[in-house]
């Protein structure tokens, strides 16, 4: 999943997290903490579910800026104003019906700072048509409203999944998709590299 580091370089441009506090939330195994603790101050993970919590702790036990913690996006495990980058990537925040999570995002976040949120554009892209087709109840119009009217800024982002062999990314469909969808996937796509479509939403605390 983006190869290229798109992702990252786009927020560092908005907001970069050097000497900062950084706050994943929904961090599940821990991905990315070791990449943000290398040059934050301080990083802290928070995921709900306990088996990928420990995952996380696991990956990051000899990273001495790191600390994992058990919490939901609706009730944050950390005291106001105490972290500078928020940072959540597919987690949780999908737009209407977030709202507690993103109350919660305001109340850690320190002044100067930023929210960084990353989802599916589901209007381009090779990804973007699957997931249209596996979610067709996914409205991109109402979401794109929703953020607006939360003082969030878009940047429409092409990044790329890159696999080894196909065997890989087989077991990587059947994840994302029903068995019947990704079975079609697999068949009309025979390639290892999937263009995939990400909107960084963001905005300055």
């Amino acid at each position: 999943m983006d190869p290229d580091g798109t992702l990252d370089s786009a927020m560092r441009a908005i907001r970069p997290w050097a000497g900062s506090t950084v706050l994943d939330v929904g961090c599940g195994t821990g991905f990315h903490l070791p990449e943000f603790a290398r040059e934050a101050a301080k990083v802290i993970g928070v995921e709900p579910h306990a088996e990928l919590a420990a995952a996380a702790r696991q990956r990051v036990c000899d990273v001495p800026n790191v600390t994992v913690r058990m919490g939901a996006a609706q009730a944050l495990p950390l005291p106001d104003a105490s972290v500078d980058v928020v940072h959540a990537r597919w987690a949780y925040f999908f737009g209407p019906g977030c709202e507690p999570g993103l109350t919660e995002l305001e109340r850690v976040g320190r002044r100067g700072g930023a929210i960084f949120i990353i989802d599916n554009d589901a209007t381009r892209s090779t990804f973007g048509g699957w997931f249209l087709r596996g979610l067709p109840s996914y409205d991109p119009a109402a979401v794109e409203r929703f953020w607006t009217r939360r003082g969030f800024r878009r940047e429409p982002l092409t990044i790329r999944w890159s696999f080894g062999d196909r065997a890989d990314f087989e077991s990587v469909l059947r994840i994302e998709f029903p068995a019947d969808l990704a079975a079609e996937l697999l068949r009309e796509h025979p390639g290892l590299e999937v263009d995939y479509a990400v909107n960084l939403w963001w905005r300055y605390l």
